[in-house]
């Protein structure tokens, strides 16, 4: 008798992702809900944060990964960073191979933070560099230097962090592909064990939206994302989904949670849930959060009962995000049916344009497909 996806969901371990709204300046591009609040709001914040961890009804849940992001979490007090970690340890199953990672930015780490972070048991370190080219980094409205990032990874590593992940940045104001290039060089011959490198989306309400932007054409940001697989695999770096590249048994073990459909809980401002084929959020008004924190239902938004239909169009909808594409084994196991009885029309066209690609068991975006992976992505999900 085939199991439902909730079944086989609930014996597998979920991810866990924490919401830190607070950073030092909002950044010119960012649409993430945070920005800059005093220290008795961040405590108030980070009060509520236990709260709502303590009254979320998963008490003994597996966690097999972990993510504090934000925001910067590392603007954020050590102890009050540590009461959420005891809480966290005290509801969930955080398991001892627990992949658990902080996200922080250059300039706001120090000896202290780092060494507390690996007290709590954080392995894995996110830093947002974006740039290596000081005149890009304030154009985007970053707070450090390329210097600043260079003494924030080498405490990094001598706190004894041996995963580190680096946030990059292209097709971004002003920028040339050679400035592209040796960001890229100067990024990957640190030997961060993944680099995540994402093109500039312009999103509406952001400071940069209501600028006038020097932006590189489309043929320029096409040949940026080319010479990032390119330069980054001469050091080593192998991509494994549309904007990120690890060095062998370094990808992200949470992203990778998200893009293969397993379940995850986000606690904070606005995070994110998939729970059991449901997904909701947590309000993103500062003022309800806090009011509410001690009753996680009066919080939730948007909740929504996954159909089969919507579990199969994600299923290809993210899977197609990786490298490795979709496995039609697991699409069978899944969903009692082979991909091709759902989606032999789309699959046919696209390999017809030579966007899709198949090999044996599995599915996947060549490499002009990933070019145009959004429009490839939208037929699986209207048909």
């Amino acid at each position: 008798m085939m199991k439902t996806t909730a079944e086989m969901k609930d014996a597998e371990g979920i991810g866990i992702y924490i919401h830190i709204p607070f950073c030092v300046r909002k950044c010119l591009y960012c649409d993430f809900p945070s920005g800059p609040a005093e220290s008795g709001r961040i405590r108030a914040y980070m009060d509520a944060l236990v709260r709502e961890i303590h009254m979320c009804g998963e008490e003994g849940t597996r966690a097999d990964t972990v993510f504090i992001g934000g925001g910067t979490p590392s603007i954020v007090d050590v102890s009050l960073m540590e009461n959420v970690f005891n809480e966290l340890y005290r509801v969930f199953r955080v398991s001892p191979e627990a992949e658990i990672t902080m996200e922080a930015n250059p300039g706001t780490l120090s000896e202290e933070k780092l060494f507390a972070y690996r007290q709590f048991g954080v392995n894995r370190l996110s830093i947002g560099l974006q740039s290596t080219d000081d005149r890009i980094l304030r154009r985007l409205g970053r707070i450090h230097t390329c210097e600043d990032f260079i003494k924030s990874y080498g405490c990094a590593r001598s706190a004894g962090f041996d995963n580190i992940n680096v946030d990059l940045m292209f097709a971004v104001p002003g920028q040339s592909s050679e400035d592209w290039r040796r960001t890229l060089h100067s990024a990957a011959s640190l030997a961060p064990e993944h680099i995540s490198a994402y093109s500039l989306i312009v999103e509406e309400g952001t400071p940069f939206s209501r600028m006038d932007l020097d932006l590189p054409d489309e043929d320029t940001e096409y040949r940026m994302y080319d010479d990032t697989a390119e330069i980054l695999a001469g050091y080593g770096y192998r991509q494994y989904e549309i904007s990120n590249y690890a060095l062998p048994g370094r990808e992200s073990r949470h992203n990778s949670a998200y893009w293969t459909g397993k379940d995850y809980i986000g606690f904070g401002l606005s995070a994110a849930s998939l729970r059991r084929d449901e997904r909701y959020r947590v309000t993103d008004d500062m003022e309800e959060y806090l009011v509410n924190a001690g009753n996680r239902e009066k919080m939730l938004a948007d909740r929504q009962e996954l159909t089969d239909n919507d579990r199969i169009s994600e299923f290809m909808f993210l899977g197609l995000r990786m490298t490795g594409g979709i496995s039609k084994t697991e699409f069978r196991n899944r969903f009692g049916h082979t991909v091709r009885e759902i989606y032999e029309p789309v699959i046919r066209k696209h390999k017809e344009y030579g966007l899709l690609c198949e090999e044996g068991d599995r599915i996947f975006l060549t490499r002009h497909g990933i070019h145009v992976s959004n429009q490839v992505m939208m037929d699986f999900l209207l048909s």
